[in-house]
């Protein structure tokens, strides 16, 4: 019995802490915390009650004296971790170690996070025990570390029945992303999704581009490998609407047209169609030409006057071969430095390629122009190739007389001198990209590589969209442990409180004894 009233605060203190301990691991669960703060707290309140005449006399001992030291340096290191921590919440640092960067978040996604001028409102609507809340909480959380007008709440929609209303929340799991008076909202919880979400109800005007038909281009609306269907949807998740425009069959020249693409044009354009074009870049406007070999043998002269050459050839590339391609699918793994290449690290591919070269001296309305994609050393340029020896040609070699050697060109771009009016006021300065392949922007080859990724930088610095030149994000599938919120917190607590607790009162058990021998 004695035994027992000598220890009953340490007993009142392991319940104390064990309810604390309880009260974060099942926070729904107050019951239980409750139990156990009464029964500490009365544990501890029966000790000094029994212990009243020894601890009396014991104050002027000269163990007490050591003991209150002990304490008071306790005291003293539980108040400098505290004040650690409370620096460390308000000046706090990320890094993230792990290979692959798994925790943080790609370079387009922090540039569109940090150029935010007005806040975005983000509700998380997650029922408890949602596996995916903790996913969706993580990315918010490095958001509004790169940027403070990022703000975000999670509602649980059992228990707001009223927001749930006036939301119009019927799906477990949907964020709701807010400025101003725009809004959006998404079912999954990846970074692409919330970047997005972010870029459409941020841009002060969305921006139109139009894809050009009429000539056997490559339709948007195809969704078959062969078609642009992929390239739509990821410019549509960027903010973009994406129309088609037939220039044969219009009047004029669409007013609200932020980029056009000729997505790799079997026939000619018309002499009239060209001169549109033409008086659309000179007052500003931003075309993608993508011309693939042996097609549309007007362009040619057309795109000489705007700086660029198109050679009547076909590049071959040994190299590819050992990356999963053909000869005639050059891989290009370098590209010069660029806006729209500088945060860009992927290889590209390009079924049947023609070259692109830069035309040296610049016409007159050529401000500055650069190459952007380049082969290997090992390929070189096939001139007087017809296509349809394709299916039966055993073996190609290099003629020096006749073909160009690596490494060759592929894709260049192009920023047009501004064109003044009778007043001298300028107009903006056109912007011109031209590839020598439409094929790597298709459903088929969209997702290959970093193809889409290209694509989707080019339309990019061609509308002049700079926070979002960089790398697209990639959705990453690490291996986990998948864990409910109260398992998670029990490890932690086990881990990180418990275990660590234990082995320092050991020691300090160990450290007391000795000294009272």
């Amino acid at each position: 019995m004695d035994r027992i009233k000598q220890q009953l605060n340490s007993i009142g203190l392991g319940l104390l802490f064990l309810g604390l301990v309880a009260l974060k691991i099942w926070p729904q669960s107050k019951l239980l915390f409750a139990v156990l703060a009464v029964l500490g707290a009365a544990a501890l309140v029966t000790y000094f009650i029994l212990n009243l005449r020894q601890l009396t006399a014991g104050h002027k001992r000269r163990s007490f004296l050591y003991s209150s030291n002990l304490l008071l340096m306790i005291a003293l290191v539980l108040a400098i971790i505290v004040l650690i921590n409370y620096v460390g919440a308000r000046h706090h640092l990320r890094a993230d170690f792990t290979e692959s960067k798994l925790h943080s978040l790609s370079n387009q996604s922090i540039t569109v996070a940090k150029a935010l001028k007005a806040d975005v409102q983000v509700k998380a609507f997650f029922r408890e025990g949602n596996y995916g809340r903790a996913r969706m909480e993580d990315l918010l959380k490095i958001y509004a570390y790169h940027s403070p007008h990022i703000k975000y709440e999670f509602i649980d929609p059992d228990t707001n029945p009223g927001v749930i209303k006036r939301y119009d929340i019927s799906q477990d799991g949907t964020t709701v992303f807010e400025s101003g008076d725009k809004d959006n909202r998404i079912t999954a919880s990846t970074e692409e999704d919330i970047t997005n979400a972010i870029i459409k109800v941020t841009r002060e005007k969305k921006k139109t581009v139009y894809f050009l038909e009429g000539h056997g281009e490559k339709s948007t609306e195809v969704t078959d490998e062969n078609g642009f269907s992929f390239a739509k949807d990821e410019l549509a998740k960027m903010g973009y609407e994406v129309k088609k425009q037939t220039l044969a069959q219009s009047v004029g020249f669409p007013k609200d047209c932020a980029l056009l693409v000729v997505p790799g044009p079997e026939k000619d354009l018309a002499a009239d169609e060209l001169e549109t074009i033409e008086g659309y870049l000179r007052g500003g406007g931003r075309v993608f030409f993508m011309v693939d070999p042996q097609t549309a043998p007007g362009l040619a002269p057309f795109l000489a006057k705007l700086g660029f050459k198109l050679e009547n050839d076909i590049v071959v590339d040994s190299v590819s071969r050992l990356m999963g391609g053909d000869y005639f699918m050059p891989v290009v793994g370098d590209y010069e430095s660029h806006e729209i290449t500088k945060s860009f690290r992927y290889a590209t591919m390009y079924p049947l390629v023609r070259s692109v070269a830069l035309l040296e001296p610049k016409p007159e309305i050529v401000g500055t122009s650069q190459s952007l994609a380049k082969t290997s050393a090992n390929s070189y340029a096939k001139r007087d190739f017809q296509l349809k020896q394709r299916m039966t040609l055993k073996e190609i070699s290099f003629e020096a007389k006749k073909d160009k050697p690596g490494p060759i060109t592929m894709a260049a771009v192009a920023v047009l001198k501004p064109k003044t009016d009778e007043a001298g006021k300028a107009a903006e300065a056109g912007r011109v990209a031209v590839f020598g392949d439409s094929d790597f922007a298709t459903n088929r080859y969209f997702n290959t590589y970093g193809n889409g990724n290209l694509f989707l930088n080019v339309a990019n610095w061609l509308t002049e969209e700079a926070d979002l030149i960089s790398i697209q994000p990639k959705t990453q599938n690490p291996r986990s442990l998948q864990l409910t919120p109260a398992q998670g917190r029990i490890i932690f607590w086990v881990s990180v409180i418990i275990l660590p607790l234990l082995v320092l009162a050991a020691g300090i058990g160990i450290w007391v004894r000795r000294r009272a021998l």
